[in-house]
């Protein structure tokens, strides 16, 4: 059983916001009273974008939400980490990422479900995954997320950082993980399935093929035109067949702010013009407020817009994509 090894500092993708809002409300716990159920959102507030479809599972989506990263995969940090949580929630967050394979990111999440109140859980779209191949190992690793994450389902069970043909081989064959992907949806453990990959968008191409998956979540930034692109590949034959569109390594693990190559809200923009919604990981409560305050954008980033920043990026391209095939 292989985990997943992913591009990104294990304190965030974001390394240059600065903290500009002092961490007070930390440890408050979050109220569930008028805060709107994924599947039926109240009207967006004067200036905020409206809610997207995450594809056929129906569900409503903010251009930004949680990523399972950042501060959350780190382990034994969880007067750091469970705040941030906490502080998406009372903002009101729609979509929260997780893995087994980010650390304690699944044990962060249950803390904060659990100190947030009995109907925390019920509304956010939460998202998990797994990066065992055979059905008993899948199925031992959902099970041991459900009671990390104090919850008897999961909205998306997402077969995770799929990078071989072989991989995909073992998951669709006998005793792969697909037959426990059917067996928990069959018993009410999971709703939707979903695909992840940030390696080689011809694999995901493939297991679209394979199986009728309801999200994918893949790279998406400014450099993914110049080598191996997943935006004119998997992302155009998900909108095909009606899957939804989460993007990650929207900021290449942070080194497009690093160089300065562009800002925060340009790729926000970008990818959440692509992608139904974008995942990021968050260091601290400060960008948990910056990130998901993105709602207030305009979207989506005109064509001739992100065609610049794309021709601005490309360049250095090779730098932004370590995380693609070599």
């Amino acid at each position: 059983m292989r985990e997943p090894s992913e591009t990104g500092s294990a304190d965030g993708g974001r390394r240059d916001v600065p903290g500009a809002v002092a961490p007070t409300a930390a440890a408050a716990a979050v109220g569930a009273a008028g805060r709107p159920s994924p599947a039926a959102p109240a009207a967006p507030a004067a200036g905020e974008a409206p809610a997207r479809t995450l594809g056929r599972t129906g569900a409503q989506v903010e251009p930004v939400s949680l990523g399972g990263e950042g501060i959350l995969r780190t382990t034994g940090r969880h007067r750091e980490a469970v705040p941030v949580i906490l502080e998406a929630l009372r903002l009101g967050v729609r979509y929260c990422d997780t893995a087994p394979a980010y650390q304690q990111s699944q044990d962060y999440y249950g803390e904060a479900f659990r100190a947030a109140g009995p109907k925390a859980r019920e509304q956010v779209f939460l998202a998990s995954k797994t990066h065992a191949r055979d059905r008993d190992g899948a199925l031992r690793l959902l099970d041991d997320s459900l009671r990390r994450l104090g919850t008897d389902h999961l909205d998306s069970w997402q077969l995770h950082d799929l990078r071989e043909l072989e991989e995909l081989d073992a998951i669709f064959g006998k005793r792969g993980a697909i037959e426990a992907v059917e067996q928990a949806r069959a018993d009410g453990r999971v709703r939707h399935v979903g695909i992840t990959g940030h390696h080689d968008p011809r694999i995901l191409l493939e297991a679209m093929r394979r199986y009728p998956v309801d999200t994918v979540l893949c790279a998406v930034n400014p450099a993914d035109p110049a080598r191996l692109p997943f935006l004119t590949t998997v992302v155009e034959e998900a909108r095909r067949r009606g899957v939804g569109v989460i993007g990650m390594k929207i900021m290449a693990a942070g080194r497009l702010l690093q160089d300065r190559a562009a800002s925060a809200t340009e790729l926000i923009r970008y990818a959440a013009s692509h992608a139904d919604t974008v995942i990021i990981g968050c260091s601290s409560i400060a960008e948990v407020r910056e990130n998901l305050g993105a709602r207030s954008l305009s979207f989506p980033m005109p064509p001739a817009e992100r065609a610049a920043l794309e021709a601005r990026v490309a360049p250095r391209a090779g730098r932004y994509d370590t995380f693609k095939a070599g």
